[in-house]
């Protein structure tokens, strides 16, 4: 296995490089709903779309999901993960927690914001729990859900494409598996949407891929408008 070393903290980290037969099952445990960083908890606005009445049927829900995918996670989601992934193998610090910062910031509102630190503090907790020598690397500096996603898939050689896949998936199933519980929705129904969705993943991860800098950023008003009012809905069943 070719590694190389991350000086962090005064710290130096081996790196796995993108060659590891363990890659892909390591993904597949990334992506896990049962990942312990509290995922199935957020619906990232949806419920609130879905008491006023934006989100009614199957329908309605691809069409909120797609709109994302084409928009957020085109735009801003992928081209930082893939920025950071190379900041990990590159040793880069700096850039690090330049897209950190950037991450933060276009989180619109303030539970988006907390979901993202709540996300980031419980996926290191659990990269720490399987590989107790990548300690070092937790820092105050880096507070995204996806800086220690890319850490993890570049210590355990996951490649850059599997790593974007992995990142979509684990989106859209998520929040799928949410609104069908809201809505509510049949099961079949949810396994359609992410069934036809997906589709769209690789011409989306390779959009991302070619995206330069001045490309990255996203907004997407309706996510920010719902989630800002599910912030004071009455009653709800998600964080966010």
């Amino acid at each position: 296995m070719v590694s190389i070393s991350l000086l962090h903290m005064n710290t130096r980290i081996a790196i796995s490089m993108p060659d590891s037969p363990l890659a892909l099952a390591r993904l597949f445990q990334l992506n896990r709903p049962a990942l312990p960083i509290g995922g199935y908890t957020y619906s990232q606005g949806i419920e609130w779309a879905v008491e006023q009445g934006w989100i009614k049927t199957e329908q309605d829900l691809q069409d909120w999901l797609a709109g994302l995918l084409e928009t957020s996670q085109l735009y801003l989601e992928l081209p930082l993960l893939i920025r950071m992934m190379q900041a990990w193998q590159s040793q880069d610090l700096d850039g690090l927690t330049h897209w950190n910062g950037y991450l933060l910031a276009s989180r619109e509102t303030a539970e988006l914001r907390q979901e993202e630190l709540n996300r980031a503090r419980a996926f290191a907790q659990v990269i720490v729990s399987l590989q107790a020598d990548a300690a070092p690397f937790k820092s105050q500096l880096i507070q995204s859900q996806h800086a220690y996603f890319s850490f993890a898939c570049t210590q355990w050689g996951v490649s850059l494409e599997q790593a974007c896949y992995g990142l979509l998936w684990s989106w859209l199933e998520n929040l799928t598996l949410s609104a069908i519980k809201i809505i509510p929705l049949g099961q079949t129904a949810g396994q359609q949407i992410i069934f036809k969705l997906s589709e769209k993943f690789p011409q989306i991860i390779d959009q991302a891929l070619t995206l330069q800098d001045d490309d990255i950023g996203a907004s997407s008003m309706a996510l920010a408008i719902a989630s800002s009012r599910h912030e004071t809905q009455y009653t709800r069943l998600f964080r966010s």
